[in-house]
């Protein structure tokens, strides 16, 4: 089993002076790559030779491409993250099936997201594919529009998507479903 982490250009501060790969090509990509690179060496590694992102973040990139602070690896796709407890290098498979190897500290997935929330349409009231919870100052944050039903982490979460906050909103459900069956 492998317990290799991905991560979120929110937790850049722990890759600091590392190496990482991105892989996407849309505006998140490539902001991404252009942020981490202010403290990391970036790979920004794309299926396609040309991406999809805005001109201007494209502009941005191949500025901090010039000066050697991100790399480019395009037409290539991920094949396999290696580690043990934690990302130690990636294996890259070319569209001409070269494979190559690269070691890093971590893995940043740019391909776009979308929560796993399908089985709730037409049941919960959702925004863009996310499940819209109460939140506020009272209790029952997590509540739905269903009485009795609550969510947390990445289905309720646009924002943020952190393990950390998931775990948080988790706890936070647990403690409105033990309001609500008590009630």
């Amino acid at each position: 089993e492998n317990k290799s982490l991905f991560y979120s250009v929110k937790d850049k501060n722990i890759f600091k002076g590392k190496t990482v790969s991105i892989f996407g090509g849309g505006d998140s990509a490539l902001d991404w790559a252009i942020e981490l690179s202010k403290e990391s060496t970036v790979n920004l590694i794309h299926r396609r030779d040309e991406f999809r992102a805005e001109k201007i973040l494209q502009d941005r990139l191949y500025k901090k491409v010039d000066e050697g602070k991100i790399s480019l690896i395009l037409n290539a796709n991920l094949d396999e993250v290696t580690g043990e407890d934690f990302v130690t290098g990636i294996n890259i498979k070319h569209n001409d099936g070269q494979v190559i190897s690269l070691a890093l500290s971590g893995v940043f997935i740019a391909i776009g997201h979308k929560p796993n929330t399908d089985i709730f349409e037409n049941h919960l009231e959702m925004t863009d594919g996310y499940i819209v919870t109460r939140s506020g100052f009272n209790s029952g944050a997590t509540s739905t529009s269903v009485p009795g039903v609550f969510a947390a982490g990445d289905v309720a979460d646009y924002t943020y998507r952190q393990a950390i906050t998931s775990a948080g909103f988790g706890c936070m459900a647990a403690l409105d479903a033990e309001v609500f069956l008590d009630s």
